[in-house]
């Protein structure tokens, strides 16, 4: 099986955050740098965010500069510094204008977000 046969699908990722989150540990990130080279790291653990409904999420307060990739259509990954201290790597989920993402607390050897 080719490797572009195993990735995941954008409709995999439009899907209500509640639905994809569960499916995303087990699965492969991979990282390729500019000279083609390339990591694998299993995909550990995860936590849904679910907009406006869900406090602990940086959208519940509304649409701004911050949180306006997590009103595009599921998908897309974006990265955003928090506490001035750590990267966090999210992957937007469910259909435009519907703020819900899954935050990639955990890879296979790197402990923990921010790493």
């Amino acid at each position: 099986m080719e490797m572009a046969d195993l990735r995941l699908k954008r409709e995999f990722y439009i899907r209500d955050v509640l639905e994809v989150a569960p499916e995303l540990p087990g699965k492969n990130l991979v990282v390729r740098s500019g000279n083609g080279l390339h990591g694998r790291y299993m995909v550990t653990e995860v936590e849904a965010y679910r907009g406006s409904e869900d406090i602990a999420c940086h959208a519940s307060k509304g649409r701004t500069a911050r949180t306006e990739i997590m009103y595009h259509e599921g998908g897309r990954l974006y990265v955003y510094l928090v506490y001035g201290m750590y990267w966090m790597l999210n992957v937007v989920t469910g259909c435009e204008n519907d703020p819900q993402a899954v935050l990639i607390r955990g890879v296979e050897s790197l402990d923990g977000p921010g790493n």
